[in-house]
């Protein structure tokens, strides 16, 4: 512990700058990006500590608190206002496939049949009146690994 003191007193800038590379590492590897505001508020207060302000560790800790809490909480209302709730995530290939034209593959039997969708052929539910094969339908809902589709 004397030696992080006996470092923090000669060189605050190294220490709130390594304190910015591990949580950087850490959220470069966990990839939960919780970790990415405070890793750049400490890249700030590094930066703050090598302009030579003297702000005491009390007031770096506070500094780098306050920094924190803000970033975080402004880049959670950006992350929203970008991307809504209401859209489908761009990496949720399954619900962006609502709405989209399939091509039935495999005649519906009892309501159940193949579509090729998006470069994939899929298990698929009619809901309506049955296509013939190659009838184009419209995807209305996604299901565990099945597609709900109806005539286009």
């Amino acid at each position: 512990m004397d030696t992080l003191i006996d470092l923090y007193s000669a060189q605050p800038f190294w220490l709130w700058l390594a304190i910015g590379a591990l949580l950087l590492a850490v959220e470069a590897a966990a990839s939960t990006e919780w970790l990415l505001w405070p890793a750049v508020s400490a890249g700030i207060v590094a930066v703050v500590t090598a302009l030579g302000l003297s702000l005491g560790l009390a007031g770096e800790v506070g500094l780098f608190a306050a920094l924190t809490l803000a970033s975080t909480l402004l880049s959670r209302r950006l992350v929203q206002r970008v991307n809504p709730d209401d859209q489908p995530d761009i990496n949720d290939r399954d619900r962006r496939l609502i709405g989209q034209k399939a091509t039935v593959v495999e005649p519906f039997v009892d309501g159940r049949g193949r579509v090729f969708v998006s470069g994939a052929e899929w298990s698929a539910e009619l809901d309506g009146d049955a296509p013939l094969a190659s009838a184009p339908v419209i995807v209305t809902g996604v299901g565990t690994g099945r597609l709900t589709v109806k005539a286009a």
